[in-house]
C-alpha cells in the first residue's frame, strides 16, 4: 500500500468517525428535547448522568489498554477542554432545549464552523478571506432573523422559541468551536479513550457536587421505560459513543472540516422534529436556514490553506 493510499484511508477513518458522532448528535436534538420537556431532571441533572456514565465506561475500557502517562501541564489543558467541550456545551444546549424547538436549534448549529473558523484564525492563525467574511453577514442575519421572529410561548410546550434560548444556543456552538479549534494539537497527543477519560472525570468532578442534592432526591418512581431508553440513548451513543468517534476525526481533520459535519444535524433534527409534530416549518424559518447554511458552506468553500481538505 501506497503511503498516499495509507493516508487516503486514515483521512477516510477521520470523515467516517466525524458523520457518525453528528448524526448521532442529530437524532439526541430531539431525544434531549423530550427528556427536559418532562421536568424530571434539571438540565444539571442530566448532564450529571451522561458525565458519569461516560465516565465509568472511558475508564472501564481503560484498563484494557496500555497506560499512557498523562504529565500535570497536559492534565490542566484537558480541563478547560473538558469546560469547553463538554460541560459548558451541553449546559448552555440542554438549558437552551426548554426555550427553542428542535427546528431553530438544528438551524441554529449550524453557525458552529463560523465560529470555528474565528478561533482557527486566532489559534491557528488561519486568514480571514472576504468570502468567509460573507458568509458570516449571511448566516447571522439568518440567526436574527430566527430572534425576531419566534418569540412566543404556546400552551404546555414550546411552539417557538424564545429569544434567551437563542443565545443559550449561540453560546453552546460558540464554546464547541473554540473546543474544535483550540485542543487539536493537545489531542493528537493521546489515545482516544485516554483523553476521553480525563475528559469526562474533570467534568464529573465539577458538575455532581454542584447537583449533588437533586442527585440524591431523584424522583425514580416517575421515571417510565421509555424515559430510561432515552436517557440511555444519551448516554451511551450521544456520550460515549459519539466522544469516542469525535477525537478520532479531530486527529485527522483540521478543525473547520470537523465543525463542515456540524450540517448533518440540522438535517436529522428539523426532517425529524417536523415528522414527529414537535416543530412547524414557517417561511421565516425557511429563510433564516437558507441564511445560515449559504452563509456558513461560503465560509467552508473559503479555503485559508491549499492543504485544507
Amino acid at each position: 500500500m501506497t503511503l498516499s493510499k495509507a493516508s487516503g484511508n486514515i483521512k477516510l477513518i477521520g470523515h467516517l468517525s466525524v458523520l457518525g458522532a453528528y448524526t448521532i448528535f442529530g437524532f439526541n436534538i430531539i431525544i434531549c428535547k423530550e427528556l427536559t420537556n418532562t421536568g424530571l431532571v434539571s438540565s444539571l441533572g442530566l448532564f450529571c448522568f451522561r458525565s458519569v456514565g461516560a465516565c465509568l465506561l472511558f475508564w472501564l475500557i481503560s484498563l484494557f489498554l496500555p497506560k499512557e502517562k498523562v504529565p500535570f501541564k497536559d492534565l490542566c489543558g484537558i480541563f478547560v477542554a473538558s469546560m469547553l467541550g463538554f460541560l459548558l456545551t451541553q449546559l448552555a444546549y440542554l438549558e437552551s432545549s426548554k426555550f427553542t424547538t428542535p427546528l431553530d436549534t438544528s438551524i441554529i448549529t449550524s453557525t458552529t464552523p463560523i465560529f470555528t473558523m474565528f478561533v482557527a484564525a486566532i489559534a491557528l492563525k488561519e486568514p480571514i478571506t472576504l468570502k468567509k467574511a460573507g458568509g458570516v453577514a449571511l448566516s447571522f442575519v439568518g440567526v436574527i432573523l430566527l430572534v425576531l421572529n419566534t418569540i412566543s410561548v404556546h400552551g404546555n410546550g414550546i411552539t417557538q422559541s424564545k429569544p434567551i434560548g437563542i443565545l443559550l444556543m449561540i453560546g453552546n456552538c460558540l464554546f464547541f468551536a473554540s473546543y474544535l479549534g483550540i485542543f487539536r494539537p493537545l489531542i493528537q497527543r493521546y489515545h482516544v479513550v485516554t483523553f476521553m477519560k480525563w475528559i469526562f472525570l474533570f467534568s464529573t468532578i465539577v458538575a455532581v457536587p454542584l447537583n449533588f442534592n437533586e442527585l440524591t432526591h431523584l424522583p425514580f418512581s416517575k421515571m417510565s421505560t421509555s424515559y430510561w431508553l432515552e436517557l440511555g440513548y444519551i448516554i451511551v451513543f450521544a456520550t460515549f459513543i459519539a466522544y469516542f468517534l469525535l477525537p478520532i476525526g479531530q486527529k485527522q481533520l483540521r478543525p473547520t472540516v470537523v465543525s463542515l459535519y456540524t450540517y448533518v444535524q440540522p438535517l436529522i433534527g428539523m426532517v425529524t422534529s417536523i415528522y414527529l409534530g414537535m416543530d412547524r416549518l414557517t417561511w421565516q424559518k425557511v429563510v433564516a436556514a437558507v441564511l445560515v447554511f449559504t452563509g456558513a458552506i461560503l465560509v467552508n468553500k473559503s479555503r485559508a490553506r491549499e492543504n485544507e481538505k
